[in-house]
């Protein structure tokens, strides 16, 4: 019988987790084991605007660059 490397287990591992429970559920499960660390309550201050226009007008350029990318334009 042939000894499995970690990789190859692990691999298996998500290979089953996807085709049981299916991508999303897979990556949800996945995360109950990894909680990050940090405080992002406080990190998100750095990187998240508190204006709503900001966010807006981000969101928007994001999908002008998406439909640009994909040849919608």
């Amino acid at each position: 019988m042939k000894v499995k490397t970690l990789h190859e287990i692990h691999d298996e591992g998500i290979d089953a987790l996807r085709k049981t429970l299916g991508p999303v559920d897979m990556v949800r499960f996945i995360q109950m084991f990894d909680q990050g660390k940090g405080d992002y309550t406080k990190e998100r201050k750095q990187w998240l605007s508190n204006d709503l226009d900001e966010i807006c007008n981000e969101i928007f350029e994001m999908q002008k660059q998406a439909k640009t990318v994909s040849g919608s334009e």
